[in-house]
């Protein structure tokens, strides 16, 4: 099996250099412990940092459903009979459209895709999850390669400085906004589209 990957967001480096200064001036000191922890909370939504900071509270699908972003993508796995799987012991790791990114498909299509979940529908989501807990500090030597999917198709990675994006079986590129979102069972990056397995 081909190796898996993961995708990267912007890691806050200049939090932990802000954090390395000294001074002899104990005022000076406590602005610059302050001003760090306002910078670490301000940006513990993606990379290490949120690794770090938060702790998983859930598995896949309650991770995704107390996000707020991912009602569309919840929905659509409740109606293709896939919430018991992605709520197994895995590890999985799954590239997650958003509710935005969902609500740019044409016009019909998810009603389409969701008047027959068990079909294309089912299809599509599995080609979004890969099996393995694969974290976004993988990604960045991985610009070329191709992932397995739980679907059975492949898609392939694209690193860009620090834009990675992911192309899917019809050519479109997906960029990831999010990642290392952490689930007792895996963990979840956010897309900004839906991804579509090979024809």
């Amino acid at each position: 099996m081909k190796r898996t990957i993961a995708v990267t967001g912007a890691i806050g480096l200049a939090v932990f250099m802000g954090a390395c200064g000294t001074t002899d001036d104990t005022t000076e000191e406590t602005t610059t412990v302050e001003t760090t922890t306002t910078e670490m909370t301000t940006e513990t939504t993606t990379g290490e940092e949120m690794t770090e900071e938060a702790a998983a509270t859930g598995d896949i699908v309650d991770t995704a459903v107390a996000a707020g972003d991912f009602t569309t993508l919840t929905d659509a796995l409740e109606a293709a009979g896939l919430v018991e799987t992605l709520k197994g012991p895995g590890p999985f790791t799954v590239f997650a459209p958003t509710d935005d990114a969902f609500a740019a498909l044409p016009e019909g299509q998810l009603d389409e895709l969701l008047a027959d979940p068990e079909g294309d529908l089912a299809q599509i989501l599995q080609f979004h999850v890969i099996e393995g807990e694969v974290m976004a500090e993988d990604v960045m030597g991985m610009d070329g390669e191709t992932v397995q999917t739980l679907q059975g198709a492949e898609f392939t990675v694209e690193v860009e400085g620090e834009e990675v994006m992911l192309v899917d079986g019809a050519d479109n590129r997906i960029t990831v906004i999010q990642t290392d979102v952490p689930a007792t069972n895996g963990v979840i990056h956010a897309i900004d589209g839906v991804m579509m397995p090979p024809a």
